[in-house]
This record gives structure tokens, C-alpha cells and sequence, in this order.
């Protein structure tokens, strides 16, 4: 058995409410990362996720690579973003107590990486706890010390578009891959986890329902999903 933290990025989209209906259905608590822009398009569906439990985080305002922006220009796609979260949580009627951030394409800032994980920090930014994960990998990419939430596995479903060469069925082979070249191995016995898979309507129309596919898949290869904890650097 392993245990992972799922979580969920570029929200809100159409089909958000019913990913938070069977999260909440199965009990898989997540932290679901918002892009700006897409919760304005979509924000009674963001809402909506809120009001279920789930956590949700900062993933920028216009999901930019930010490697390709000046220091001021991401702390303003931070900030946007946070403007908007803090809205959001006042609509809903609940206390904000954890501001965990993802970058766009685990794209840290480049030349800007440090100053921005001082930012994080300074701003009170909450960070996933994952001392426990052990992976080469995650350790690769020397992240204990930073705020942002990485992840060890990507479901890559993401890629599953009209007239794209990548199915449902590759992302089932990735789940079962012996040796990952982007991540983690999935199903190794002991292992802990911080799961990505993406809330896309794109998906939606080519795989109906595949949040059920995938996780169910997850589950029954022994993924245990726990809360999320959160530590303050």
C-alpha cells in the first residue's frame, strides 16, 4: 500500500462540482489549484468545490511559465490570483487557513527561483508536508526546502485531446510503469505520494467521467489518500 495527497489543478472548469461530488462521495480529501482567469470564467463552480471541503490553492492568475517573467511580473500573477482566492473563501463563508501555491508546468522562476520561495515565506504561504517522500526523483528536484507543492506523479491525462496520439489506455500503463522517467513509481509498497491530475472539460468530452477512471484505478492498486498537512517555512 501507498499513501498519497491527490491533488487537482487548473480549476474551476464545468465539470468541477462533479469531481468535488465524487471526492466527497469516496472521501478523497484534495487540494484543488486555481487558475485566476478560470475561476472567473467558472467561479460559482469553484465555489461550489469550496463549500465540499476541498481545499483550494493558488496555480497563478493566467498559468504563465515563469521562467519567462520578471520577478515582478510573477509575484503580480501571484498576488492577482490571491486577490481572488481571498474573495472566494469570503463568498463561501469560510475561514482561509491554508495558502498552498503550485507553479504553472512546475515551472519554478528560473533565475527567480530563490527570491520567490523568500516571497512564499514571507507572505505566509503554506507548504505540503512531504519530508516522508523518499523517491529519487522528488529528491532530484530539491524541493524539501521549498514552499511550492510539487508532485511525484503526473496521471497525464491532460494529453488525452481530439486528434492527439495518447489514450485513457496510456495513462492506465503509465499508473503501472516500472520506471518512470517524470516521476515516481506509483505502486512501490511504502511510498508516499503527492498525485496530479488536472480538472480539464477538454478531457471530459474525450473520456467521460476519467477523474473515476483514473483514481479508482489508484485506489485499487492499494493508494491510500490522506488529508493534506501543511507546514510553514
Amino acid at each position: 500500500m501507498s499513501k498519497a495527497v491527490l491533488t487537482i489543478d487548473d480549476i474551476a472548469s464545468a465539470n468541477t462540482p462533479a469531481i468535488a461530488d465524487y471526492l466527497c462521495e469516496k472521501g478523497i480529501p484534495a487540494i484543488m489549484f486555481a487558475v485566476g482567469e478560470n475561476v472567473e470564467k467558472y467561479y460559482e463552480e469553484a465555489l461550489y468545490a469550496l463549500k465540499k471541503g476541498i481545499i483550494i490553492g493558488n496555480h497563478s492568475y493566467s498559468h504563465p511559465g515563469f521562467s519567462s517573467l520578471s520577478l515582478q511580473e510573477g509575484i503580480g500573477e501571484i498576488e492577482k490570483n490571491e486577490e481572488l482566492l481571498n474573495r472566494l473563501y469570503v463568498d463561501a463563508g469560510l475561514p482561509r487557513r491554508f495558502r498552498p501555491f503550485r507553479f504553472p508546468y512546475g515551472d519554478k522562476g528560473g533565475e527567480n527561483r530563490e527570491a520567490l520561495q523568500a516571497y512564499f515565506r514571507q507572505k505566509g504561504f503554506s507548504k505540503v508536508e512531504d519530508s516522508q517522500i523518499r523517491g529519487n526523483w522528488y529528491k532530484a528536484q530539491d524541493q524539501y526546502g521549498d514552499v511550492d507543492t510539487l508532485w511525484t506523479f503526473d496521471f497525464g491525462e491532460w494529453q488525452i485531446r481530439k486528434g492527439a496520439d495518447f489514450t485513457a489506455e496510456d495513462v492506465l500503463a503509465r499508473m503501472h510503469e516500472k520506471h518512470p522517467g517524470y516521476g515516481e513509481v506509483l505502486f512501490e509498497e511504502g511510498s508516499r505520494h503527492i498525485l496530479l491530475l488536472h480538472a480539464h472539460d477538454e478531457t471530459e468530452a474525450m473520456v467521460p467521467e476519467y477523474y473515476k477512471l483514473f483514481l479508482e484505478e489508484a485506489m485499487a492498486g492499494g493508494v491510500e489518500f490522506e488529508e493534506p498537512r501543511f507546514t510553514r517555512l
